[in-house]
Parts: C-alpha cells; structure tokens; sequence
C-alpha cells in the first residue's frame, strides 16, 4: 500500500503515465490527500477513484495522470475544468499553469463547489478558483487554451468547441473513451481516441 503523495507519483512515473516535468512536479507539489474527505483513511494514495460525496468521486490518480498528459497545458495557459469535484485536479492545473496564467473550475454540486475552493486555499495559488455550473456546459461567451472535463458524456458536447481557442485542446470523456480533440489553425479539428474508460456521469 502507499503511504505518501511522493510514493504514489513515483509509482505513476514508474508505470510510464506520468512523463512531463511539470507535470511530475505538479503531482509532487499537490498532495491529494487534501482532496479527499477523510486525510485518516489508509488508502488515500491507492491507484483508484475514491468517494467525496455526492454519488461523485475523487478520480482514480492514473487516469488524471494520464488526462493532465494528454492536455499539454502550459504555463500562462487559460484553462477550463470541468467537474472539478473536490479541486484536485484545479490544483494540478494551477500549478502548471503558474501566475501568468487561470484555471476556473466549473462544479455542479454547491457543497463540492465550496469544499474545492476549501481546498483550494491550501495551496498559494494565484488564478485558480472553482464556480457552481450554470445551465449551459462551460462558461458561454469565454475562450480557453484547454479544457479538461472530468465526467463522461453521453455524447460528444459540440457547445465546448465554441469554447476553445484556436490551436486549443480540449481533453473529455465520451462513454467508455477519452477524447483528446485539437482546434487548428484552419478551424479544422484533430482528435484522438483512448478506448477502455469509466467516468461518473457529466451532468448539465
């Protein structure tokens, strides 16, 4: 069993999901342990999604790892997080993102919206805050480097595009697959599909 937040991005590195520097060290830095419900319980570091309430879970570290991957954020990077949860993965975003640039979390469960931005304050991050869901998917009327969507839906949301920049990536869970989608140059999009996922619903 792992015992420490260094432990489990060793283990992470160890089995290849893990490979960027800055995303290593965002994984080093931010300890989930202050995103769970329970910092006592034994299997905070375990290589599965974990509870935090709310039929929602704090996703399993190998697929984050793996998402934050795909996503190539950057630093100075305005980035959208949808189904932020418990904040870990704004956090993550955060720091790879740095000062220059935003994370905004986007969260339809209001106590899961306060508990993030909770979290959140642990950590001197500047940009990063997590808001509830509106009606529409995302945040109408804005743009953004990337987009992560922690849930899976039903059927691809079209309405996020609108969202992403040009040269933008978004990075989303369709039923049992990952999506990572690019927005070229020419308004043309790129994407790549990762089968063999599971995702508590993405509701809006």
């Amino acid at each position: 069993m792992m015992t420490s937040n260094t432990e489990l991005t060793n283990f992470l590195v160890s089995i290849n999901v893990l490979k960027t520097q800055s995303v290593i060290h965002a994984f080093l830095m931010i300890d989930r342990a202050d995103f769970v419900f329970d910092r006592t319980a034994q299997d905070i570091y375990e290589d599965y999604p974990l509870p935090i309430g709310h039929g929602q879970t704090i996703s399993q570290p190998r697929t984050v790892a793996m998402m934050m991957e795909m996503l190539e954020a950057k630093e100075g990077d305005k980035v959208l997080d949808i189904g932020s949860g418990s904040g870990w993965t704004t956090a993550l975003l955060g720091f790879i993102v740095g000062d220059e640039g935003s994370v905004t979390g986007v969260e339809r469960v209001s106590e899961l919206v306060k508990f993030g931005n909770t979290n959140l304050k642990k950590y001197n991050l500047k940009n990063v805050e997590i808001i509830p869901s509106e009606d529409e998917l995302g945040i109408v009327g804005e743009e953004f480097d990337r987009i992560l969507v922690s849930a899976a839906a039903s059927e691809f949301p079209h309405k996020l595009l609108i969202q992403l920049k040009v040269g933008g990536k978004l990075v989303i869970p369709v039923g049992n697959s990952i999506y990572e989608i690019t927005k070229k140059e020419n308004g043309e999009l790129d994407g790549k599909e990762h089968y063999g996922f599971t995702f508590v619903p993405l509701i809006f």
